[in-house]
């Protein structure tokens, strides 16, 4: 496995684990809102461990904990929907690359909160398109159910994670800032 964020494959591996696991439990509270989709305020703990931790992690939260969620759920797993959130960790999973990992030294300026709720548009919108598209191909779901689908999940989890998963990114931003600045005290 690519060591993401200077990451040893253990650490990778337990972190991977921590966020699916958040993520997919934390799926199961969520708010119906049409055929089998829902409003799920974990989408924020997806997008928190793929900004702090890159599109690998990103993606294996997403898909992993889709599962989870999809298991416990009881409406069967559905694979193609666990690819959509896997998509959307990769996108959002760009966010530490893009800003030359600014959150890790406690960075979140407002640019970067509009760059990082526009990763998390773009990866839920082309994200869940693919989810959309596979299941009127592959499982004859019929298409205007699936775009309905996507388009409130799109919307929604846009949302989602423009308040909630900022507000936990400037959380993130304010500890590493706070660390920072207690090394700088501890040279002196």
């Amino acid at each position: 496995m690519e060591q993401s964020k200077g990451m040893k494959p253990v650490k990778s591996v337990v972190i991977i684990a921590i966020g699916a696991a958040l993520y997919g439990l934390g799926g199961l509270i969520s708010i119906p809102v049409f055929a089998n989709t829902t409003i799920k305020p974990a989408m924020a703990i997806l997008a928190l461990f793929a900004g702090m931790y890159g599109p690998i992690v990103g993606f294996l939260v997403g898909f992993l904990g889709h599962w989870i969620t999809d298991m416990f759920a009881g409406w069967g797993v559905w694979p193609t929907w666990m690819l959509g959130s896997g998509i959307v960790g990769i996108v959002i999973g760009l966010f530490p690359l893009m800003t030359k990992h600014a959150l890790d030294s406690g960075i979140f300026s407002g640019k970067q909160v509009g760059f990082f709720i526009l990763l998390a548009f773009i990866g839920n919108f082309v994200g869940y398109s693919i989810s959309a598209i596979l299941d009127f191909l592959l499982f004859a779901e019929p298409l205007d159910k699936v775009v309905t689908q996507q388009l409130i999940i799109a919307f929604s989890n846009t949302i989602v994670i423009g308040i909630l998963g900022t507000l936990l990114m400037f959380l993130v931003a304010k500890r590493n800032k706070d660390n920072s600045d207690l090394s700088l005290d501890e040279s002196k």
